[in-house]
């Protein structure tokens, strides 16, 4: 399918390709919007953007629109694309755009234009009766899109602010084939039953209280796999050669606009005065990093140091963008960051991509990889800009790992490569990120004595492989439907017994379990066995041992397997063997 670019050059592209996606939910959106204007024409346009899995339009409507008005809106855009309307782009200047907008009574138009400079050229977009300021990029013909569906209808604050006006946001997605929206409508009934809200919820692993929206509570069982995730994090990272530090959760102001977070970040970050000085909760843990490397002279016989942090940061999110653990106001980092010399960029960036692809094989996640290269907000020089790059892309090609290119997309500081996980039914999760950073040391002046007995500048690796311990739980939850793998179950043996007299036997066997380190309750109550059984196949439980007269006088317990069934009856020593078998897995 053909491409308008937002300079107006028109490529071929794919809908699988980022740039493809992005023109056809974009090109969606405009569609949406038209339909809208046809069938109610006083309605006011606000913004219609390509979002992650579709598009949304926001609208001010004059009535109270709803799922009934939702059908008609979908069947116009029907009628829209079977017309096969060509999109083209035009130019306006600054006061042509005014005087265009201010004739179609289009408020919301009009304040983007304000914030415009005067002698900007304005990008518009054309298809057929409809007109939509915007630069794009677009798909050249309506016709490409075959499949959509408009999902959902939501408030939206104007520009995200509370202070403005509630608008009708219109949710949607479409598709170049029929069939790949019937795999979608598919995966989000699935998703349905595996949102990790529900999960979580029922299996005591999380929840949230009216005292702190966006601060997660971990419950017990929830602690116990977070506490594994963590553990196995470490291992591997003690492994590797990095070694873990820990930096205060509060910093002074200063030390964020040294790292140009203040500059960059401070709408995100929350505030609080201490000695009549302003300190920020930190939002990441790199500046605190930096600080730890400038604690004491260095030298290039210490390169690479790998500092490792599992930090907690707090990052303030509007209520509206809040979403159990995917979106949360504070969150966990498996934070590293790696100083090193110009020499060792590729060969650190390859052992941190072979690191992270450990980790996700462990999950069961396959995934792909995008580089982000220089925002429009950046810092620093082309110079680095182009070494840094240059350097990410080479080390993806020597470990023949494919790659696509995101542009604009980095950090403020540094180019990064971005790991998008796909999980058990088809969707995907940016989880890990690789971003190389000139900036940062230069801004802090920190340095390291090198061979040739002269002060050097190291460049820096900032690195997460989970990303959010908290966001990727909740991923995890979802992935497994909540049956997690044995060795991260949070209980992976329940004891049953038939009646109280087989009690005693039954605690015996949870101490000889927990013994050899395997993670065992009992339920004793005086319950039929059937509900007990019921009970735990619902709480996802790895294994189930139960306990009765025959049990008991041979010595042995029932097996049950959550994937099996009935295993037959085991010895104890013969049931630790296959726990510990299945948890090698």
């Amino acid at each position: 399918m053909k491409v308008i670019r937002k300079d107006g050059s028109i490529v071929e592209r794919k809908f699988e390709e980022l740039e493809g996606r992005e023109a056809f939910w974009h090109t969606s959106a405009h569609v949406l919007a038209q339909a809208v204007k046809r069938l109610y024409p006083t309605t006011k346009c606000a913004i219609g953007p390509s979002i992650e899995q579709g598009f949304y339009y926001d609208f001010e409507f004059d009535f109270n629109f709803t799922a009934e008005h939702l059908q008609k809106v979908e069947d116009m855009m029907k009628t829209i694309i079977a017309e096969s309307l060509v999109l083209q782009q035009f130019i306006l200047s600054r006061e042509e755009t005014f005087h265009f907008l201010e004739k179609k009574e289009e408020p919301y138009k009009l304040e983007l234009l304000n914030e415009l400079p005067c002698d900007a050229k304005i990008s518009f977009f054309e298809q057929g009766e409809f007109v939509d300021l915007c630069s794009g990029p677009h798909l050249s013909n309506v016709s490409y899109i075959k499949a959509l569906k408009l999902t959902q209808v939501a408030g939206a604050y104007w520009r995200g602010k509370e202070e403005n006006k509630m608008l009708t946001r219109i949710y949607g997605t479409s598709f170049s084939r029929k069939c790949d929206l019937e795999t979608y409508l598919k995966q989000q009934e699935e998703a349905k039953l595996r949102d990790h809200r529900k999960l979580g919820k029922e299996l005591e692993l999380f929840t949230f209280m009216e005292e702190g929206p966006g601060f997660p509570f971990f419950l017990p069982k929830g602690m116990v796999i977070k506490n594994l995730l963590l553990d196995y994090w470490r291992a591997l990272h003690e492994r590797e050669g990095y070694v873990e530090i820990s930096t205060p959760m509060i910093l002074n102001r200063k030390l964020w606009e040294t790292s140009g977070h203040w500059d960059h970040y401070k709408e995100n970050m929350y505030l609080t005065n201490i000695d009549d000085d302003i300190y920020a909760i930190k939002p990441m843990n790199c500046p605190g990093g930096m600080l730890v490397y400038g604690s004491k002279p260095r030298s290039y016989k210490e390169l690479p140091l790998r500092f490792g942090e599992l930090g907690l940061v707090h990052r303030y999110e509007k209520s509206g963008q809040l979403h159990g653990l995917m979106r949360v106001r504070c969150f966990t980092q498996d934070d590293a960051h790696i100083f090193m010399a110009e020499e060792q960029i590729k060969e650190e960036i390859k052992g941190v991509i072979r690191l992270t692809d450990e980790v996700y094989k462990k999950f069961g996640f396959t995934y792909h990889v995008e580089l982000s290269t220089r925002p429009e907000n950046s810092i620093g020089s082309l110079e680095d800009w182009e070494l840094a790059t240059n350097a990410l892309k080479t080390a993806l090609e020597e470990i023949e790992l494919p790659y696509l290119i995101n542009e604009g997309d980095g950090a403020f500081y540094g180019p990064k490569i971005d790991f998008h996980l796909k999980d058990s039914i088809g969707r995907t999760w940016q989880c890990g990120s690789i971003q190389l950073d000139f900036q940062l040391p230069l801004r802090f002046g920190v340095e390291y004595i090198g061979a040739d007995g002269e002060v050097h500048r190291p460049i820096m690796i900032h690195r997460v492989i989970f990303g959010s311990i908290e966001r990727f739980f909740g991923i995890l939850i979802e992935h497994y439907a909540g049956k997690f793998p044995t060795w991260l179950a949070p209980v992976q043996v329940k004891v049953l017994t038939v009646s109280e007299q087989f009690n005693d036997y039954a605690k015996d066997i949870i101490k000889e379990l927990k013994l050899q380190g395997i993670r065992a309750s009992l339920d004793s109550r005086s319950e039929k066995l059937g509900y007990k059984i019921r009970e735990a196949r619902l709480d996802k439980i790895p294994y189930i041992l139960i306990i009765g007269q025959k049990e008991m006088e041979s010595k042995k317990v029932s097996v049950w397997n959550r994937e099996e069934g009935d295993l037959g009856e085991f010895l104890i020593g013969d049931v630790v063997n296959l726990i510990n078998k299945d948890t090698m897995l």
